[in-house]
């Protein structure tokens, strides 16, 4: 593992530590703000980056971690399932919508499509 400049937004392994984002660096002092899949936040400085041999490496691909929602809490998709929902766009006339006179953004005459 070598040591790289830190780049905001991308995703880290330490040896050290749990994988984590770059969310900030500081312009004024160097320090570097980080964000841990669970959400946490911890400021270092470049000293403790030098010291961490990061390692660039791909964003999780479970996106939960930093979100407080328990499984009872997402959508169920089975809600919708039963839905057809292209049957109701090929259901659409397109040459109806097509002759559908609306008004000119000034309010007064008429547009035809």
């Amino acid at each position: 593992m070598g040591t790289e400049a830190p780049e905001i937004g991308r995703w880290y392994r330490s040896p050290s530590r749990p994988l984590f984002e770059v969310v900030a660096v500081s312009a004024d002092d160097g320090t570097i703000e980080l964000q841990y899949f669970d959400g946490t936040i911890e400021e270092i400085d470049p000293d403790d980056w030098i010291s961490m041999r990061t390692e660039a490496t791909g964003a999780p691909e479970d996106w939960s971690g930093s979100v407080d929602i328990s499984n009872e809490d997402l959508p169920d998709n089975r809600l919708f399932a039963h839905l057809d929902w292209q049957s109701e766009v090929d259901a659409l006339d397109i040459e109806d919508l097509l002759d559908t006179e609306l008004p000119d953004s000034d309010g007064g005459g008429e547009l035809n499509l």
